[in-house]
């Protein structure tokens, strides 16, 4: 892993917490919305490496993007769980690092964009 890019970082240590949230719904038989927001939560970073090793600036933007709607997906699933009562897991530090995510996300695409 990268050290020092913060969104790299971030995405990495989230796509973390979202494994061992999966594990924990896992254990409480919630398999349809945790198979969801695994692949969602994980594709974040994955999506960031890739960029990161983009062709081009439209590549990087490309990239990013994918990442800003996964991490968007991935807030829709942890808002299911919160509201849904599936689960007795607090989802709250989860939602707050996603947005905090997106919020990261949004910003480097539009700057980038800007910069293009």
């Amino acid at each position: 892993m990268e050290r020092g890019n913060i969104v790299v970082d971030k995405s990495f240590e989230f796509a973390l917490k979202i494994i061992e949230l999966y594990r924990i719904l896992n254990i409480e038989k919630e398999f349809i919305i945790s198979k969801q927001l695994l692949r969602s939560g994980t594709s974040i970073g994955a999506n960031i490496q890739e960029a990161t090793a983009g062709f081009s600036k439209k590549d990087f933007i490309y990239k990013m993007s994918i990442a800003s709607k996964e991490a968007r997906e991935t807030k829709y699933w942890l808002q299911l769980l919160n509201k849904s009562n599936i689960t007795n897991t607090n989802v709250d530090t989860h939602l707050n690092e996603v947005n905090h995510l997106i919020s990261i996300l949004t910003k480097i695409v539009k700057t980038s964009q800007q910069n293009l």
